[in-house]
């Protein structure tokens, strides 16, 4: 299905886990997990507004750094949610720099961070380029149905996870959208044009039909740009359903975690899952609280995902990349 959004792992299946979310027509972006991450640009990275964290192991955080070096210039905030615990870790990789050479002037970067416990209470703080990332506290809160994040074009939900550490699994709702008929736009006499973009969040806002609108009118003149109400543009668009994707990593295969994971993501148009081991290999996999390939298709077949994308390979599966996706494909598809 056509979307708004584009979805792809930050590095290949063997890398860091990391996902990055685009949305196309208002250019900004979300990032699930911290890894190292030499496949985005710092372009990729100044268009992100909110980051999801699953826990701070290395491989999942050690991206920080280069986010708040790249976007420590910026203006606006960008938001970050993870585990008990997380707030205070934010702010100790802060403090162990020295931000001496940031202006201390206007309004720059400020880092909104969030932590999300196992009831679903959550403590917050603030931290502003402009004070050296100073930690500045704000009211505590508590998560409603697991939402952690309600924007006008997405939503997103987390679970806690074990992986002997508290782990988050998350799930992003597309919301409803609209689509631009080009055989409509023609017909009404309307011009393409960046106006498009605020006339889609009218039609999904369910603005009346009297709402003034500025679009790109057709006339003897010339195309030009023109108030007019929103019912004479109507027919422009049509309304989609969003997607819906999740992103769980780093979990140990048993019927709790099974039970949280579906209780956020179900009949799912993507599902990013890790895929660390090979199911000859189960024991170790519990050891390590990792799933196997086999396991990560159960949860994708209980989940109905419509397409499955594995990560975070096991290095000792070098050169066996090809036997992890067969596992996970069977076990899917298993009737």
């Amino acid at each position: 299905m056509e979307s708004a959004i584009e979805a792809r792992l930050v590095n290949p299946s063997f890398g860091d886990p990391g996902v990055y979310v685009k949305f196309g027509a208002r250019g900004r972006a979300l990032l699930f997990d911290l890894g190292d991450s030499p496949g985005l640009g710092a372009r990729d990275l100044l268009r992100v507004s909110h980051v999801f964290v699953s826990h701070t192991h290395v491989d999942h955080f050690i991206g920080f750094d280069r986010l708040v070096r790249t976007c420590a210039d910026r203006s606006g905030t960008v938001r970050l949610f993870g585990p008990s615990g997380f707030v205070t870790k934010v702010e100790r990789r802060l403090g162990s720099y020295t931000w001496d050479r940031r202006s201390r002037d206007g309004n720059g970067l400020v880092l909104g961070v969030t932590e999300i416990d196992e009831t679903g209470r959550t403590a917050s703080a603030e931290f502003a380029a402009r004070s050296g990332f100073a930690r500045t506290d704000v009211p505590a809160g508590r998560v409603e149905d697991g939402v952690i994040t309600d924007d006008a074009a997405f939503r997103v939900r987390c679970v806690t996870l074990e992986h002997r550490t508290p782990c988050l699994g998350f799930a992003l709702e597309e919301k409803a959208r609209a689509r631009v008929r080009a055989d409509a736009l023609d017909r009404l006499g309307l011009e393409a044009g960046a106006w498009l973009v605020d006339a889609k969040e009218a039609v999904v806002s369910g603005a009346a039909d009297d709402a003034p609108v500025l679009a790109t009118v057709r006339g003897p003149a010339g195309p030009r740009p023109t108030r007019v109400p929103f019912g004479d543009i109507k027919d422009a668009f049509e309304m989609l359903p969003g997607r819906k994707i999740s992103y769980v990593t780093d979990i140990v295969f048993n019927e709790a975690n099974l039970a949280r994971v579906e209780s956020i993501a179900r009949d799912l148009d993507i599902l990013f899952i890790e895929c660390v081991f090979l199911e000859a290999d189960a024991r170790h996999a519990a050891r390590k609280q990792h799933l196997t390939a086999r396991q990560a298709g159960v949860i994708a077949r209980a989940v109905r995902a419509r397409q499955v994308v594995p990560f975070h390979f096991s290095a000792r599966y070098t050169g066996r990349e090809a036997e992890l996706r067969a596992e996970l494909e069977r076990s899917w598809r298993a009737t």
